[in-house]
């Protein structure tokens, strides 16, 4: 959920109903908000001395956006987003695809398809009941938009595969029904799962990331202010978090001059180096409050919009490194 603002709620289905916009047909780019092969928003940079070289890469990047339907809508009121709404769709190109597919254009073709993403509310009491019917239409969906990937556009390169929350939890079940035990697992260069509770031990075949440079496995974190206390249920020492500075799941922190540069909301004003450190603690990263023109006014403690922009020139040099390794080994 890249957005934590207050959602209104849609119309609740009827009883023993459950009515949702059409499916999007992947065969038509205009379902994709990012394909290599179109000018879109993960082309972007936030530098001149950073190049998007999706021409040139050797492999490929599948990214699953967070939440961005975050309320009813003149014409959507359902609990899954329709594709036809071109406001929320222009939400999710300047927000999600602009500050976080974008991160991933120099090491690999990105392809982020759009797809009908249960609301916020979900996620909160007053969506509870239909929660798992919301997530489901959404899944289908990116299972469909990954299939038409992998027959259309992957021709046998390796993958990325990176979400960031609702997307991550597509992202889970995507990689348990396509590369858990599965020839495609050897394809699978890093799964980059951010911004939602992932076990140690959620795949069989896919384990935590340890090093920078490892392959075939997956990270993840959650990212708080350092003076976040939370409900001791949350803390769940079975969840899994690497930090993305060091690349490892050591707890000693990693200072702020490992950081390569944040992004903040000025995306153009390139990243920022030493924006902040990070820390593990139990079942979460932690880090300082970040320095920046009007930064009195961010006073959540609750840093999920920036999981990936905090850290984004690290992520990107890391995707590009895994991606050399991955290569050197074939």
């Amino acid at each position: 959920m890249l957005t934590t603002a207050c959602a209104s709620v849609p119309v609740i289905p009827q009883e023993g109903k459950f009515p949702v916009p059409p499916p999007p047909d992947y065969r038509q780019a205009g379902n994709w908000a990012a394909l290599p092969t179109t000018d879109d928003y993960a082309d972007r940079t936030p530098a001149d001395s950073i190049l998007d070289r999706q021409a040139i890469a050797r492999a490929d990047v599948f990214f699953i956006h967070p939440t961005i339907y975050a309320g009813t809508r003149k014409h959507n009121k359902l609990w899954n987003a329709s594709l036809k709404d071109d406001k929320l769709n222009e939400s999710v190109d300047k927000s999600t695809i602009l500050n976080q597919a974008s991160i991933f254009n120099g090491a690999g073709k990105v392809y982020a398809p759009r797809y009908r993403q249960a609301n916020l509310s979900v996620f909160y009491d007053n969506g509870a009941a239909v929660k798992t019917q919301a997530l489901d239409t959404a899944y289908a969906d990116v299972l469909a938009a990954f299939d038409h990937y992998l027959t259309h556009f992957n021709h046998g390169r390796p993958i990325i595969i990176a979400a960031h929350s609702q997307g991550t939890l597509h992202a889970i079940r995507l990689l348990a029904d396509r590369f858990v035990g599965q020839a495609l697992h050897q394809q699978l260069i890093v799964a980059y799962l951010v911004g939602m509770p992932v076990r140690k031990r959620e795949f069989a075949d896919i384990p935590v990331c340890t090093d920078p440079e490892q392959t075939g496995c997956f990270v993840s974190w959650r990212t708080y202010r350092e003076d976040y206390v939370p409900d001791p249920e949350r803390n769940d020492t079975s969840i899994a978090v690497v930090n993305p500075l060091s690349w490892t799941t050591a707890t000693t922190r990693a200072p702020s001059s490992l950081n390569r540069g944040g992004v903040l909301y000025n995306f153009d004003g390139g990243p920022i180096p030493g924006l902040v450190w990070a820390e593990i603690r139990g079942a979460f990263l932690y880090t300082n409050k970040p320095s920046f023109f009007g930064d009195i006014f961010f006073r959540s403690q609750n840093y999920h919009v920036a999981d990936y922009n905090f850290f984004w020139s690290n992520v990107r040099h890391n995707a590009g490194a895994r991606v050399q390794c991955y290569l050197r080994k074939q």
